[in-house]
């Protein structure tokens, strides 16, 4: 027997009393019955927003649409919605029109780093391939706000061979990470499709997928397109949960069909004023993931996108956090922190501090409760000598594959290579040197 929340059952019965109910789980019911203006917001709520309130949400929607899948509408706490976590990331807010000096249309340069439509070329061995612009529910949050409801971004056929042929041309991609709009939104025939032809480059050892289904839409996780995805390991697929209220029964149940598929499961949270942070609701958050079978991956800093000034927090909140959970609950359970740095940088890690002090031959570190210790250093070390020339490497790790890439960033500092330093570009008392000598 199929049991429904109260608040279902009103919604289902103010959209349809004869059918809705029976077709609730329906995943492309719910897509068709999208909330997507204020009118049908407060009707199906059973609420009303005074009127210059009103007018100011209306102008918001304007610029950031809005779209609530029914499923995640029923999840609101209509008696106190404007402190409702679920009602916070998906209901409009008029400080969305607030745009910051700070703010950006394109925060991490997706775009300037799009070699071709649909690709994103950031890091060495991977590379985001956004296949879809369709969302069940338009995130107030999103990072991608310059997108949303933007349906003549929609990647077709065409773009969509343009990637994988990007993927196929360039050998040193080994990681694919689908992403969009949510590619669980595609049909099944027209995913399986995708990863039939990524998993046909040999190069390409895995394939993550970030989706946002399992908490909005769950319904889409079905036993058809559960059996569709199994049959193209190795997948990997990321979901985001950002509060312990979206952890209901029906996405437990999508996550337990996902998990048993064998896919194994990680969650991007982001920390976001006034929804969660709290460590105490950070750690519920977390032991509820793990209990689910998915482990906690990474807690997003909130990005500087335009529209998102009111729900970011300073980064000592996420540290306190983080602070909260180290040594507090099982390190499987604690999610990386990360700045994504404006501009493309890529993640940041960002940690509480435990290394206190650094002498010859010993460290001085402090553990969760404050203790403060030292780690002894051996006296006498001799390093491996490694001239990157991995091809004739006879060290004990015999690759089969030698990795012959160059050394990037620090690593490289770190490496045998000649270089001894980074440079940033224009700087000004090298440009005088080279002025000078020339």
């Amino acid at each position: 027997m199929v049991i429904f929340s109260e608040n279902q059952q009103a919604i289902a019965n103010r959209i349809d009393a004869d059918t809705a109910i029976d077709r609730w789980k329906d995943w492309r019911w719910q897509v068709r019955h999208a909330i997507t203006d204020i009118s049908t917001f407060e009707r199906l709520l059973d609420i009303t927003f005074p009127g210059e309130e009103r007018e100011l949400l209306e102008e918001t929607i304007r610029k950031f649409p809005l779209r609530i899948t029914p499923y995640y509408l029923s999840l609101i706490d209509a008696k106190d919605y404007w402190n409702d976590p679920i009602f916070l990331q998906c209901f409009p807010q008029p400080a969305e029109l607030q745009v910051e000096d700070c703010d950006m249309e394109d925060p991490l340069a997706e775009d300037s780093d799009s070699p071709v439509p649909t690709i994103t070329h950031r890091y060495p061995d991977r590379v985001l391939f956004l296949v879809s612009n369709v969302c069940a529910m338009y995130c107030r949050h999103c990072t991608r706000k310059r997108r949303v409801g933007d349906v003549d971004s929609i990647p077709g056929e065409a773009e969509i061979l343009a990637g994988i042929a990007y993927i196929r041309e360039n050998p040193a991609i080994r990681d694919v990470l689908l992403s969009g709009g949510d590619p669980f939104m595609l049909s099944d025939e027209y995913l399986d499709w995708i990863l039939t032809e990524l998993a046909d480059i040999p190069h390409v050892e895995v394939i993550r997928i970030g989706t946002r289904t399992p908490v909005v839409l769950p319904y889409r996780i079905t036993e058809t397109f559960t059996a569709m995805l199994k049959k193209h390991h190795p997948l990997w697929v990321n979901t985001h949960f950002n509060h312990p209220a979206e952890i209901t029964a029906s996405s437990r149940e999508a996550l337990r069909r996902l998990a048993d598929a064998g896919i194994p499961l990680g969650n991007q949270t982001v920390l976001l004023a006034g929804v969660n942070d709290c460590p105490r609701i950070m750690k519920t958050l977390m032991h509820k993931l793990v209990q689910n079978r998915v482990r906690p991956y990474y807690l997003y800093q909130c990005d500087l996108s335009e529209g998102l000034a009111h729900f970011r927090t300073p980064v000592s909140k996420g540290i306190e956090i983080i602070e909260n959970l180290i040594g507090h609950t099982s390190g499987f359970a604690v999610p990386t922190y990360v700045i994504d740095a404006p501009g493309g940088g890529g993640k940041i890690p960002v940690m509480p501090n435990y290394l206190i002090s650094w002498s010859t031959n010993k460290v001085v570190l402090r553990n969760y409760e404050g203790v403060i210790t030292t780690y002894k250093e051996p006296d006498s070390y001799e390093a491996v000598y490694c001239d990157r020339q991995c091809d004739t490497c006879r060290l004990q790790l015999k690759l089969a594959d030698a990795d012959e890439s160059k050394a990037v960033g620090i690593a490289r500092l770190l490496s045998s290579d000649e270089s001894i330093s980074l440079v940033p570009e224009n700087n000004e008392r090298l440009e005088r040197r080279n002025e000078t000598e020339n």
